[in-house]
């Protein structure tokens, strides 16, 4: 299992930024988890598509029900839903006036052997609505999903149990859509580039209209570039998977947010021989709620650790 803990710095966020900490590096993983990194990383773009629909209603519904299998089991402390109309119909009676927050502390992935992918995570929550006064209720809650239908490009969600705790309401609110819609969207990107089919078509979904990616190879400024570099040197491994720290999202002008990270990237060549290298991104990234996911206007990349045997 892959775990993934994450630390969020107070300082940060009240600047209207989100920093996030996991405690895992390249070193650590295995051999099999960088043969499995892109079904980990489309299992948390999934994992973090979840939420999206509670934190911005207005986004609608169908983007929900579309990461779920059609025979989907939700257990929580509100009761038991049974396929996408039991769903539908408990979540869309919750009040659009609320607001919701979920911030992931710890993710843990377990990619098995039968094409399942199972997942926990412990998250705490708020909300504003259900208290009077305009009070937040905070409380943690533990999840457990597990995931399948890997023949496409992303898995479907098939069972959700939420177990709850005690609540409290002396924290204060701190809305956490920015850094699961982009943490959705970065998973998203390396499952693609990870993925050994090398198949680009995904990447018309989250690239903005006239995208500019700034590798180190050079610079590409349409999907057909992209798609060209994952044919080309994005191939050149056998298989690879990338580690995401010190994520900071930012708003900008226009809607727009930035987000800045580094990947700790370790990869398997051809012949076996193992590497690790670092860089740092720096995204511009547009959003229209109603839409699957966020997309990409322009990627900076600095080489922060060249290549290097990993091992």
């Amino acid at each position: 299992m892959r775990l993934f803990k994450l630390t969020r710095l107070p300082s940060l966020a009240l600047a209207g930024a989100l920093l996030s900490v996991p405690t895992i590096s390249s070193a650590e993983i295995t051999t099999d988890d960088i043969l499995s990194g892109y079904k980990t990383n489309a299992a948390l773009a999934q994992f973090y598509r979840w939420f999206q629909y509670y934190e911005r209603p207005e986004g609608g519904i169908e983007n929900a029900l579309g990461i779920l299998a059609d025979d989907i089991f939700v257990k929580s402390t509100l009761g038991e839903a049974n396929g996408h109309d039991e769903y539908r119909s408990r979540v869309e009676s919750l009040p659009k006036e609320w607001k919701n927050s979920h911030q992931v502390q710890s993710v843990g992935v377990t990619v098995g052997p039968d094409a399942a992918i199972s997942l926990t995570a412990e998250i705490i929550y708020q909300n504003v609505g259900v208290l009077p006064d305009g009070a937040t209720r905070t409380a943690p809650l533990a999840y457990e999903m597990l995931l399948t239908d890997l023949d496409g490009a992303l898995p479907k969600i098939s069972t959700v149990t939420i177990g709850g705790q005690n609540s409290s309401t002396d924290v204060p609110y701190q809305d956490a859509y920015a850094e699961n819609r982009v943490r959705s969207l970065i998973h998203y990107w390396l499952s693609i580039i990870e993925n050994p089919a090398r198949d680009a078509s995904p990447f018309r979904n989250i690239l903005a209209e006239s995208p500019k990616i700034n590798f180190s190879s050079g610079l590409i400024e349409d999907y057909d570039g992209l798609a060209v570099w994952l044919a080309g040197p994005g191939s050149q491994v056998k298989a690879s998977t990338h580690i995401i720290e010190d994520l900071e999202v930012a708003d900008l002008d226009g809607g727009l947010w930035q987000a800045t990270m580094i990947f700790d990237w370790a990869g398997i060549l051809p012949d076996g021989a193992e590497l690790s290298a670092k860089t740092k991104h720096t995204w511009v990234i547009e959003n229209d709620v109603t839409e699957p996911f966020a997309r990409i206007q322009q990627v900076d990349v600095e080489v922060l650790q060249p290549f290097q045997p990993r091992r």
